[in-house]
């Protein structure tokens, strides 16, 4: 086969600039480009292409490795959040601290005044809800904190609620509190201005049927038969009883409401009736020597939420401080009981 001859072909250095050609292995020649108008949209879809996939290609880069305006103002409000969290976290703490010290005031300071019973610590810090109460908060960057933010928020109130409760029981002990001051007792049952008439007190003392020693727990007064008894506080008469021969004998026990009771036993005779209101001071009965006693006495108890107390604590409203601290000596001497 010939060999084709290559066509020169002269061209200004102008003309070559503004024409394309390519070579046709063909026909061995270099044969112009056409520019017409396909040749345009060809060219301007290629270039239009490829700028479309540079920009994405830029845009994902700088959105992985840049954050945006808006994600950094939310980077700023996030952290800014976190810092209030903790400023609140930590006022929360002193809040907590101030409530604890209340609390310990009310249970061991007012509600002793008014003989009210401390609440328990199961009720001031109760549960406040399942397990997953806090689960809406989890999957976040600051669960724990913001969590643990609010459970605290939640046992606070909660504790303020009982707090509240609290303070309006206390309120209105406070507003029947001289009702109170006259049903608690605090004289003693018998005429004792020399202070001689105790022959045995509260506590452990030598029985005097069985010689060894009982808890004995109540405080005997001696007196002759027929000597005036007193309540001790006003109340009402829940019992007037006589056990003949064995125990209190002739007794009778006076309700005085807020807890208390107390008991007057082994009299001769009785000056009240059940279901009687009777105030401090008033003649209930006469001392005697009735029921399980060896001699003429009375046999006096003071009783506080079914609790037996010592009787001579409540010696104060008819006694100085020193024949106070006198009665109380005497009362704790170890010493044989009549009953």
């Amino acid at each position: 086969m010939p060999a084709r001859r290559i066509e020169h072909i002269d061209l200004e250095p102008d003309q070559m600039a503004k024409l394309e050609y390519k070579y046709n292995p063909k026909t061995l020649r270099y044969e112009k480009i056409a520019r017409n108008s396909s040749y345009w949209i060809k060219k301007g879809s290629t270039f239009s292409i490829s700028g479309i996939i540079f920009g994405i290609v830029i845009y994902v880069i700088a959105y992985i490795a840049f954050p945006s305006l808006k994600e950094h103002h939310l980077m700023i409000e996030n952290a800014q959040l976190k810092k209030e969290y903790e400023i609140l976290n930590n006022r929360l703490g002193l809040v907590d601290e101030v409530l604890l010290d209340i609390q310990e005031r009310d249970d061991n300071l007012y509600r002793t005044v008014y003989g009210a019973n401390a609440i328990s610590e199961n009720v001031r810090k109760g549960g406040i809800g399942g397990a997953d109460r806090y689960g809406k908060y989890e999957g976040y960057e600051n669960s724990k904190l913001v969590s643990t933010t609010v459970e605290k928020l939640d046992q606070i109130s909660k504790s303020l609620v009982v707090q509240s409760k609290s303070f309006d029981e206390l309120l209105n002990l406070a507003k029947n509190k001289s009702k109170m001051m006259a049903s608690i007792p605090a004289i003693q049952p018998l005429r004792n201005k020399d202070l001689r008439r105790i022959s045995s007190g509260y506590g452990s003392r030598i029985h005097p049927i069985l010689k060894i020693r009982r808890a004995h727990m109540g405080v005997d007064f001696v007196a002759p038969i027929g000597t005036e008894i007193y309540a001790t506080g006003d109340g009402k008469v829940s019992k007037v009883k006589d056990l003949k021969r064995r125990g209190y004998g002739k007794h009778i026990i006076i309700d005085h409401g807020y807890g208390y009771q107390t008991v007057y036993g082994h009299l001769i005779r009785f000056n009240v009736k059940k279901g009687q209101k009777v105030h401090r001071g008033d003649v209930i009965g006469y001392l005697g020597s009735t029921g399980l006693s060896t001699a003429p006495h009375l046999h006096y108890e003071v009783r506080k939420k079914n609790k037996y107390m010592n009787p001579a604590y409540y010696f104060h409203n008819d006694l100085n401080e020193e024949e106070f601290e006198q009665i109380i000596e005497i009362s704790s001497r170890a010493t044989q009981s009549f009953d």
